[in-house]
C-alpha cells in the first residue's frame, strides 16, 4: 500500500469503529448472561432465540476489538518505519505493514457489510426455494441448474445448509427444491436474489439445437427466531395430514406423516413431509410459513418507504433480476444493479459475491 492508502485506511478504520454501538452489545450479552443464570431460564420458549442473540452481540464485541488491536498494530509500526534508518530492519516492517493492512481491511471490509444489513431479519438464516417457470422439462432442468449454483455458493461461504424439500422432474430437472441455510445474516445476504431468473441457451434437449429462453423463481425468507413478533393465531390455522408417500416396498409411508397447513387470513399454504414424523413437519411448516408472513411484513414496510420517497413501485415475485446467456454469447447481467460478467462458468459454479455484494451497497 501507498502512504496515502495507508493514511485513508487508518482514517476509516477510526470513522467506523466511532460509529459503532458499543455499549447496545455489551448490553445484550449482559443481559443475556444474567438471565441464562435464572433457574427456569432453558424452559422459556425464547431461550434459544435469546442465545443466539448473546452470541451474535459477542461475536460483534470480538471483531471490533479485533479491528481495534490490528489499528493499534498498524499505527505502531507505521510510527517505527518513519524512525527506522537501517535499511533491513524498515524492509521487515514494510512486509510487517502490509501484512497488518492487509488484514486490518480484510476485517474492516466485512464489517462494514454488515452495516448495510440493518433491516429487522437481515440478521436471520434463510429459507431458498427454487420453482422452475413455464416451459416443462426446460425450465426444470434450469431450475437444477440454479439448485447447484447455490448450493456451491453456500459452500464457498462456509454456512450450514441443508435440503429440506426436493421434488424431482419427470425426464430431468426439478420441480422444487428448498434449502435451509442456518447461517447469521444468510437473510440479508441472499434476499437480493428473491425474483425470477433468466436463462439464454442453445437447449440440450432439442435435436436442432434451438436457442431456448428459460426462467425459474428463486424465493428467499428468513428464519423467524422465537422472539421476533410474528402473530400467529391457532384459530387460523387449517392442518392436513396424509401419507408421505415413498418408493414402494418397505419405504411406503403408513401413516399420516405428510402436513399441510393453510393460514386463513392470508391464504397461505404449505406442504411439508420430508421428516419422519408428522411432529417434526409440524414445527417445519409453522417455521415456513412464519418465513413467509415476515416477507410479506418486510415488503409492506418497504412499499410504504417507496411511497414517502415518493418512487413507489409495487414489489412483485415475478420480477426478472438477472440474465445468463450462454447462447450466441456468454454474460451474465444484474438487471437492477447492472454489473455484469462474462464468466458465467465461475457464476453458474457458485461466484455470486459480485452480483450479490453490489445489491447490499446499492
Amino acid at each position: 500500500m501507498t502512504e496515502d492508502q495507508l493514511k485513508q485506511l487508518v482514517v476509516d478504520a477510526q470513522k467506523f469503529l466511532a460509529s459503532v454501538d458499543l455499549v447496545k452489545e455489551q448490553e445484550i450479552v449482559k443481559q443475556v448472561q444474567k438471565a441464562s443464570s435464572e433457574a427456569d431460564f432453558w424452559q422459556r420458549e425464547q431461550a434459544q432465540s435469546e442465545i443466539k442473540k448473546q452470541q451474535r452481540a459477542q461475536k460483534n464485541l470480538d471483531e471490533y476489538q479485533l479491528i481495534t488491536e490490528k489499528l493499534n498494530d498498524l499505527q505502531t509500526l507505521i510510527e517505527l518505519a518513519k524512525e527506522e534508518n537501517n535499511q533491513e530492519a524498515n524492509s521487515e516492517l514494510t512486509t510487517e505493514i502490509d501484512k497488518t493492512s492487509n488484514q486490518l481491511k480484510k476485517i474492516l471490509k466485512e464489517l462494514e457489510l454488515k452495516h448495510y444489513l440493518n433491516k429487522k431479519f437481515d440478521h436471520c438464516g434463510a429459507i431458498l426455494s427454487i420453482h422452475p417457470g413455464q416451459g416443462g422439462t426446460e425450465a426444470m432442468d434450469w431450475a437444477e441448474m440454479l439448485e447447484r449454483m447455490y448450493q456451491r455458493y453456500f459452500e464457498r461461504k462456509n454456512w450450514p445448509f441443508r435440503i429440506v424439500n426436493k421434488i424431482r422432474g419427470e425426464d430431468a430437472g426439478i420441480k422444487e427444491v428448498v434449502f435451509e441455510i442456518e447461517a447469521d445474516y444468510a437473510y440479508g445476504y441472499l434476499k437480493g436474489e428473491h425474483g425470477t431468473h433468466r436463462l439464454v441457451r442453445q437447449s440440450p434437449f432439442n435435436a436442432d439445437n434451438l436457442r431456448q429462453t428459460s426462467f425459474a423463481l428463486v424465493e428467499v425468507l428468513p428464519i423467524i427466531e422465537d422472539n421476533q413478533e410474528i402473530d400467529i393465531k391457532d384459530k387460523d390455522l387449517i392442518w392436513n395430514f396424509t401419507r408421505a408417500g415413498g418408493a414402494g416396498g418397505q419405504s411406503v409411508n403408513k401413516l399420516n406423516t405428510a402436513v399441510e397447513l393453510t393460514h386463513t387470513p392470508s391464504g397461505i399454504t404449505v406442504k411439508c413431509r420430508e421428516e419422519r414424523s408428522q411432529i417434526q413437519n409440524k414445527e417445519r411448516a409453522l417455521k415456513i410459513l412464519k418465513a413467509k408472513l415476515a416477507k410479506i411484513q418486510e415488503e409492506k414496510m418497504e412499499d410504504t418507504l417507496a411511497k414517502e420517497k415518493g418512487s413507489h413501485q409495487h414489489a412483485s415475485w415475478g420480477t426478472q433480476i438477472r440474465n445468463y446467456v450462454l447462447h450466441p454469447y456468454q454474460l451474465v447481467k444484474d438487471t437492477r444493479t447492472q454489473v455484469e460478467t462474462s464468466q458465467t462458468n465461475q457464476v453458474l459454479d457458485g461466484d455470486l459475491d459480485q452480483f450479490i455484494l453490489a445489491f447490499i451497497r446499492r
